[in-house]
């Protein structure tokens, strides 16, 4: 589970990050509201940490761009402030829930469990992506009247890319998201699954193709 926390104290932001890192999260820290907005916006995230009082560009303003920008990833505001009228704003601005400073770490990942839990919830029946979709009750991967079965990590894949089509998504993002941060999975696993893949868009004729940004991952794309 990728977490990314946006805390101009930095000392803080550190020790958060170390905290999450300690219980298993892969963690990205930033210290201020421009890159916490561009990182979340661009990035791979189960959830966003998100400070409220921050210079220039507050938490308010960076959680309004985002949901603006049709970026869902859960958002957990943090705050010294406990005013009904602050978290009131936080809410209205797109954030998912609130958490007072200082907190207990255990209600801090609690917090954090029951955003990933409630976003694990939101089950759609198809996914689809230029001419193919996916079908998410009998995994089966279709473009105009043919479609083919999947294998289960293949659905796992497909479903990922296909949750995330434009964003060009690593093989250790990958890795971590299907088989586990503890799996003994290579690299050569996911380029081998991807050959996979590859075959069956080809098989049931459809434009959209796996491509590789060099040294940075996949993404999906619909030939010409």
């Amino acid at each position: 589970m990728k977490i990314l926390v946006v805390d101009d104290e930095v000392k803080l932001a550190d020790a958060l990050g170390e905290l999450l890192r300690r219980n298993k999260f892969i963690v990205d820290v930033v210290y201020d509201g421009e890159d916490g907005y561009f990182y979340a916006k661009n990035g791979d995230y189960d959830v966003v940490l998100l400070d409220v009082m921050m210079p220039q560009v507050d938490g308010f303003e960076v959680a309004k761009r985002l949901r603006q920008n049709k970026c869902n990833v859960p958002i957990l505001m943090l705050t010294a402030k406990d005013e009904v009228s602050s978290r009131v704003k936080g809410l209205d601005c797109g954030a998912d829930d609130y958490l007072t400073k200082p907190f207990a770490t255990e209600e801090l990942l609690a917090r954090i469990r029951a955003l990933t839990r409630r976003q694990s919830e939101l089950v759609y029946d198809e996914l689809s992506f230029a001419d193919i979709t996916l079908n998410t009750s009998n995994y089966t991967l279709s473009c105009g009247q043919k479609l083919v079965s999947l294998g289960a990590k293949e659905y796992e894949i497909i479903r990922f890319l296909l949750s995330n089509p434009t964003q060009v998504i690593s093989k250790d993002v990958i890795i971590s998201k299907i088989w586990g941060l503890d799996s003994d999975i290579t690299e050569n696993n996911v380029e081998a699954y991807m050959s996979f893949l590859r075959k069956k868009l080809f098989y049931i004729g459809s434009k959209v193709t796996i491509s590789t940004k060099r040294l940075l991952g996949y993404y999906l794309e619909k030939e010409d």
